[in-house]
């Protein structure tokens, strides 16, 4: 028994959390590659290498243009490495270019216009956006979306919704002028707008008031830990007839996706602004541990529907983080770009080799930290 256990911790942990963050993670590195991959073809750039992961190669093949597609040891990442690419990061190899023919310089990344290598190098994060979007759409047209009718059961004693006079019985139809189809649309606005007065629109008694409400600040127990949101104290109807299936069309679903994915870019962009006026706590930064923790918990609770919709989420985390302009990542090669379209000239290979070097410096150090962050929470909730 005694040595069965440590058998079966190992294979909870392979099957609960390390397989289905795999999965995620792969579908989400993969699509951001082919992005590169698949613009940089078209601007008729040789493709070297196409990873998934780094370090060593694990298995992989050549394809019949001689790109190498490769599975390799550490699966944090992937890259697509150009003809007259120095390495994984895209770093120009200003020596190797020299010693190419003309042909082979013309089919070199460095040899592209400004506006194709700027094109190749968002083709990543947009990939990202997409699958998102595809995600959510195919999702609400496959599968529709169970939504509560947004009636409140009860309201909780000396919560911010007894103080603004809201009662059992009473259906939340608006927030801020923003339609509620759900109760979990009455949950999204509130739980993101801590300590700010919403103004809601309730059907009561055949008619329609509207009554201000500030969401307080509260901090709440999960199965991810402890999460830092508004509450305004109701509660929601246990009826099940109060369930109900919403179904979409085509364009119905086109829009979800688009609106799904807006959702997640305004969510990131708003907790970054709290994080940078001191609103928000860097302890809610996650890396890949804490990463595969909600992945086990995704899987367990909703299966592979559930790992899907939480790589579309990934995904725009993915395709936003890389927009950073931040050497070594896409949006460092964006503004360096940007530098060469105003001054007319790229920057120097020395400010460029620097930039580099401070950019992997820059992305380690968050590496660490987010990493230390999972620790952390792991062990609290140990």
């Amino acid at each position: 028994m005694e040595f069965a256990a440590p058998l079966w911790n190992a294979g909870h942990f392979l099957l609960g959390y390390l397989l289905p963050f795999l999965f995620v993670l792969t579908i989400v590195v993969f699509v951001h590659e082919l992005g590169h991959f698949l613009v940089g073809r078209w601007c008729g750039v040789d493709v070297k290498t196409f990873s998934i992961g780094f370090g060593r190669e694990l298995f992989g093949f050549n394809d019949r243009h001689g790109t190498r597609w490769r599975f390799a040891l550490i699966p944090l990442g992937g890259y697509v490495k150009f003809s007259g690419d120095a390495d994984a990061s895209s770093a120009p190899d200003d020596a190797a270019v020299s010693r190419m023919s003309a042909q082979e310089r013309a089919r070199s990344f460095p040899a592209q216009s400004l506006a194709e290598r700027a094109a190749i190098v968002a083709a990543g994060p947009i990939a990202n956006f997409l699958l998102a979007i595809v995600i959510f759409a195919g999702s609400a047209f496959f599968f529709g979306k169970q939504v509560l009718i947004p009636r409140v059961d009860a309201v909780v004693a000396g919560s911010a919704a007894e103080k603004a006079g809201l009662k059992a019985g009473d259906i939340v139809i608006a927030i801020d002028g923003q339609k509620i189809a759900g109760f979990s649309d009455m949950q999204r606005i509130v739980s993101t707008r801590p300590d700010e007065r919403l103004e809601v629109s309730i059907e009561r008694d055949g008619g329609t008031v509207t009554v201000p409400v500030t969401p307080t600040l509260t901090e709440m127990k999960t199965q991810l830990g402890t999460q830092r949101i508004g509450v305004i104290g109701v509660k929601a109807s246990p009826r099940p007839e109060d369930w109900k299936t919403q179904r979409f069309g085509l364009l119905e679903s086109a829009r979800s996706g688009f609106v799904e994915t807006w959702f997640v870019v305004t969510r990131t962009y708003d907790y970054i602004a709290k994080l940078l006026t001191g609103r928000e706590s860097t302890d809610q930064l996650s890396g890949p541990i804490r990463i595969a923790q909600v992945s086990g918990i995704v899987a367990s609770n909703g299966g592979l529907l559930g790992l899907i919709n939480l790589a579309a989420i990934l995904s725009v985390s993915i395709g936003l983080m890389n927009l950073v302009p931040v050497p070594m990542l896409d949006g460092g090669h964006l503004l360096f770009y940007l530098y060469e379209a105003l001054r007319g000239r790229p920057l120097s290979p020395r400010a460029q080799e620097i930039g580099f070097r401070l950019g992997l410096a820059l992305v380690l150090m968050l590496m660490l930290f987010v990493t230390w962050n999972d620790i952390v929470h792991v062990r609290g909730m140990l």
